[in-house]
């Protein structure tokens, strides 16, 4: 004899004849139809899924700061050129993009450092951005 082609009223029976479990029909992948101990699967959290980098999950903005001892030449901002000796860097991070902000130790006025704007694409970088801006301006010895 040939193969047997399974019907659509087969297709409602295992093998053994009895009507096949349809109460998970549509349940999609996550649960693939099955059940364990016949209870339907439980939607399954993933950790991380929409992540917004350490935003609280609210996706806003993100700061971190770090007192540093500007080299020889200080630090070039926009609003009052060149400011020197004992500063804090602020690494910010909102709406795509990352700023570079400076201080005097203590002081109330921020300003933004020249040049240190630009997008980033990942909120999870702000760290590494901010290691290496803080590498660059932090020059003790000079």
């Amino acid at each position: 004899m040939g193969e047997q082609a399974l019907t659509p009223a087969d297709a409602g029976a295992d093998p053994a004849g009895t009507p096949a479990d349809r109460s998970q029909e549509g349940t999609g992948a996550a649960t693939a139809g099955m059940t364990a101990d016949g209870q339907p699967a439980a939607p399954a959290g993933v950790p991380g899924a929409g992540m917004t980098a350490d935003a609280g999950g609210t996706g806003g903005p993100r700061e971190l700061t770090a007192d540093l001892v500007a080299g020889p030449g200080g630090v070039m901002t926009d609003e009052v050129g060149v400011v020197t000796g004992e500063l804090t860097l602020k690494t910010r991070y909102a709406d795509g993009q990352v700023t570079l902000t400076v201080q005097y130790k203590d002081a109330d006025e921020w300003y933004a450092v020249t040049g240190g704007t630009a997008k980033l694409a990942d909120p999870a970088d702000l760290d590494a951005v901010h290691t290496v801006a803080l590498a660059l301006l932090h020059r003790p010895e000079g």
